[in-house]
This record gives structure tokens, sequence and C-alpha cells, in this order.
């Protein structure tokens, strides 16, 4: 009992670090945030950190691992294969949507500006986080396609198109588009159409 209660606190801990580290990266941007920043904003001391993170890299890994996270449904709240191929592609595109809105794109911003001028974090993001994510999804949109009777090859295109187009519509977002934002709710139908309209191409 006594190591379960010790393992809860260090998780509590180090989400509490977490939530620092990403509130000061998005204020200040990666470079610009110290240990001592994050520490301070954490209220803790700032050798505790080190406890639980080796460095900033590290702190944003753990970020990333959140994201990924929030991005991924779990199997079990996805429909079936089987399930009416539309409400499925609506279902998978509807999770990284919400999720990513309720945030406010937060951690979003804070990983994306980052990866793109930090060649070992891209790195790490990609095999850690972004090559098992995608073979998840891509397991699961292969299993659609074969229970409809659809290219099983042309799903593996059309999830990181998903992606893309997921990725694209925070984009927008964040930069100020208000017709995204107000039709934020329709874009999960909209995508399911597109996806479906390209799943059903490849086996006319």
């Amino acid at each position: 009992m006594k190591d379960k209660i010790q393992e809860q606190l260090a998780t509590a801990r180090r989400d509490q670090i977490l939530d620092a580290a990403a509130a000061v990266f998005a204020e200040r941007g990666f470079h610009l945030t110290t240990i001592k920043d994050i520490a301070k904003v954490a209220e803790i001391a700032d050798g505790t950190i080190y406890n639980y993170f080796a460095n900033k890299t590290a702190l944003m890994i753990g970020i990333l691992e959140r994201l990924q996270k929030t991005l991924q449904p779990d199997a079990a709240e996805l429909p079936p294969p089987s399930t009416d191929l539309r409400e499925a592609l609506r279902a998978f595109l509807s999770y990284p949507l919400k999720a990513l809105h309720e945030d406010h794109f937060e951690l979003f911003r804070v990983v994306m500006s980052e990866i793109m001028v930090n060649d070992d974090l891209r790195r790490q993001y990609r095999e850690r986080i972004l090559a098992p994510t995608l073979e998840l999804a891509q397991s699961y949109f292969r299993h659609l396609a074969t229970q409809h009777g659809l290219d099983a090859e042309r799903a593996d295109i059309l999830l990181r198109s998903a992606s893309a187009l997921v990725f694209g519509f925070v984009i927008q977002s964040i930069l100020g588009d208000e017709m995204v934002e107000q039709k934020w709710d329709r874009l999960p139908d909209v995508l399911a159409d597109l996806l479906l309209n390209g799943m059903k191409g490849a086996s006319e």
C-alpha cells in the first residue's frame, strides 16, 4: 500500500511539473525558459524537477506524451470496424478535434513551435510518439477498409490526410480564422465525408 501511495504522489508531482512547464513554455518559448522559471510556477525547488526530468528536452518529451494521449483515443472508445463507415470515421476524427479545442491548443502550440527548430526533439517525437500513434491508427483504418470492402492500402494515405486536415484546421484557428472557430463542431462531419469519398473512390 505504501509503494502505491508513493507512486501516486510521484505521478501527481510529475503532472504538477509538466503543467508548469507547459504554461511557461507557452508564455516564454522553449529557449527563453529556464528550469528556475518552471520551478517557480510549480512552487517547488529547482532540484526537485531534476528528480523527475533530466533537462528541458525531457520536459518537452513529457509534454509530447501528453499531447499523444490527447490526440489518440483508446481502442475501446472507437466504434468497432463493422460500424457504419461514416460514423466510424466521424468518431475517429472527433476525438482529437474535441481534445485540442478544449485545451485551447496550448500543448499543440508549445510542441509544434519547438519541433520545427529542434532536430533532436523532432527525432524523438517521430520515433516515440508519431510512429507508434500512426501504427495504431493505421491498423484501425485498415480494418475499416477491409470490413467495408475498400482498398486497405489507400487507407494508409487517407489516414495521413486526416491527420494533416486536423492539424491544418488547428493552425487556421490559432491564426484567427473565425469561420473555422465558429464551425468547429461541424468539422468531424465534413472531414468524415471527405475521407469516405476518398476511400470509396478507390473501389470504383
